[in-house]
């Protein structure tokens, strides 16, 4: 597996996006609306990408926005077979979130880890 993203809670993604392609010269790679979220993703230099997550209506991040306020909310790892990736976790005794692959943000496939699991972070496993 390798690092492919740091999902970051904000109530304006566009602002934080602006804020974030001056100071690290990044780029803007995707913009989607999904799930209830306006979706941001920042590519960074020598390889992956900030993804700003913006509620448009209540759900998991409005809900997260409202307890935690803004910040880091997860760490997602690129793999070639999120099923697999799943099976493994399953196999180590780690809690799942997502018991098989859903779809996720720019139509890859993901599944997240329970935090309770994995010292406190939630995991994504995303495939391209």
């Amino acid at each position: 597996m390798r690092f492919d993203h740091v999902g970051v809670a904000t109530s304006d993604a566009t602002e934080l996006g602006t804020l974030f392609v001056d100071l690290l010269d990044a780029s803007v790679a995707h913009e989607e609306t999904f799930d209830g979220l306006r979706i941001r993703f920042l590519e960074l230099d020598g390889g992956g990408y900030l993804e700003l997550l913006e509620p448009v209506d209540d759900g998991t991040i409005a809900r997260y926005l409202d307890r935690n306020g803004p910040g880091i909310h997860h760490v997602a790892l690129a793999t070639d077979d999120v099923a697999a990736a799943l099976d493994r976790a399953r196999d180590l005794g780690i809690e799942l979130i997502d018991e098989a692959p859903r779809p996720g943000a720019w139509g890859h496939d993901v599944a997240f880890l329970h935090p309770g699991s994995t010292g406190g972070v939630l995991v994504e496993f995303v495939e391209h």
